[in-house]
């Protein structure tokens, strides 16, 4: 017979600790699990999550990889391939109301669009009639938003001239070459712009935040522009209790990045091709969260609703029901 005292021994030696043991079944990934973001601010919790270990509990592998384009992203969750993947909220929105099999688990960034400019040319919305305006990604999250800060001051998109560009560093680039008078940018893109702008001896500024604006537009600062999206099949495999585990490694990845952004910003640099001196800097201005997609619900719904003010095919068709949140 083994005693007591001799199992809790053996424990011991093993690593093994009574709250391991107590602590509730986690269903691990049988395969590499990857995770999926954007070249942008909100990954930069993934990818601290990674780097610090906070996910091995889920799997044998968890990575984080970076996807490039709006089309990228889409073809990665309609083929199946892209299981947990960071994305503009309304993207989830409508894949779940197209009965895709995607869902919310929380949200990552409460908002992080500006409007930059030469410091002392733009004051607010009013002040950019008659220039011209660079904005990434057409028919896509930041565009929309631009549409309707448009509208919340009365102002029709042809009293400006848009120049559209593929990507934020696109727009960022346009911007610093003088090609427009202001550009519509995420970040870190805001940041890399006013950082690279006064090594050149130029000082821009961020003129209008998004977020402040969009108060008047929906009564709410709060944009909850991006989140991690989780797949059916990504769900049933990790289960209730894998899916807490997530989001609880996450909220922790969160404190970490805002309690020493230098060493998030290192350990997010390689992954998201950008200096590390340009993501910590970011931080501030990136208003990242890692809330529960369900504790934001009404700011989501506020959001899906002033999308579709627009076209309703933005979101899917609809706001989506309950089902929608993961978690």
């Amino acid at each position: 017979m083994i005693s007591r005292r001799t199992f809790l021994s053996g424990i011991a030696l093993t690593g093994l600790s009574a709250g391991v043991l107590h602590r509730p079944f986690i269903a691990r990934a049988a395969e590499p699990l990857v995770l999926w973001g954007p070249p942008a601010a909100p990954s930069i919790i993934l990818a601290q999550a990674v780097a610090s270990g906070l996910l091995r509990e889920l799997g044998p592998d968890v990575s984080f990889r970076t996807w490039k384009s709006p089309d990228e992203l889409r073809a990665g969750i309609s083929s199946g391939s892209y299981h947990a993947t960071v994305v503009p909220t309304y993207v989830a929105s409508n894949f779940y109301n197209r009965g895709l099999g995607v869902r919310l688990l929380n949200v990552l960034t409460n908002g992080l669009l500006y409007v930059v400019a030469p410091a002392g040319t733009v004051s607010d919305m009013a002040s950019l009639k008659g220039k011209k305006i660079a904005v990434p990604l057409r028919n896509d999250m930041p565009d929309f938003i631009f549409r309707r800060l448009l509208a919340s001051a009365n102002m029709a998109a042809s009293e400006i001239q848009i120049e559209y560009t593929g990507s934020p560093s696109e727009a960022m680039q346009f911007l610093m070459a003088g090609r427009v008078d202001a550009a519509f940018l995420t970040e870190p893109a805001s940041t890399a712009a006013i950082l690279r702008a006064s090594m050149m001896g130029k000082t821009l500024e961020r003129a209008i935040s998004a977020q402040e604006v969009w108060k008047s537009v929906t009564g709410t600062s709060i944009i909850p522009q991006a989140g991690l999206a989780v797949s059916n099949k990504f769900s049933a495999d990790l289960g209730e209790k894998g899916l807490e585990a997530l989001q609880a490694s996450l909220e922790t990845a969160l404190a970490q990045v805002l309690k020493d952004p230098a060493a998030a910003a290192a350990a997010a640099a390689s992954t998201l091709e950008l200096p590390a001196p340009v993501i910590e800097r970011s931080i501030p201005y990136s208003n990242l969260v890692a809330a529960r997609a369900s504790t934001e619900k009404k700011e989501l719904f506020t959001l899906f609703e002033a999308l579709a003010q627009e076209d309703p095919r933005i979101i899917g068709g609809k706001v989506p029901d309950d089902g929608f949140f993961a978690l």
